[in-house]
């Protein structure tokens, strides 16, 4: 019988970006909500942790221009605006977004295919 690996840390980050859902993992200790997967809490250092879905919705609290990618295969994308967003639900996470978006901004998670991959762009409350 072939042998299955085990799924990635990240399995259910990823697997959400593609059903254009946020992830994050929830501490049922403390409550702290941690975007990163992990297997212990940052806080307080218990491996029970849950993953669930954040509503998408989002305050910047940091962006840059990337001017030059740091990759191939981020080059035909230049020049593109990272932020970091804080999410209603508590952890932050970084991710794509519009190119005019500001620090304090509401914004919404996005989705955008790129090379066999699902990434976040947030883009502006209508």
């Amino acid at each position: 019988m072939p042998h299955t690996p085990a799924p990635s840390l990240a399995t259910h980050f990823t697997e959400g970006l593609q059903a254009h859902v946020v992830r994050f993992q929830r501490c049922d200790a403390c409550g702290h909500a941690q975007t990163l997967a992990r297997y212990a809490c940052q806080r307080c250092g218990a491996q029970r942790l849950a993953w669930h879905d954040a509503s998408g919705l989002a305050t910047v609290r940091a962006r840059t221009v990337v001017s030059r990618a740091p990759s191939d295969e981020f080059r035909a994308l230049a020049p593109y605006t990272l932020v970091i967003v804080e999410l209603d639900e508590g952890p932050r996470l970084m991710g794509h977004a519009q190119a005019d978006v500001q620090i304090g901004q509401r914004v919404q998670a996005g989705y955008f295919e790129h090379q066999g991959r699902t990434l976040l762009r947030f883009d502006t409350q209508k």
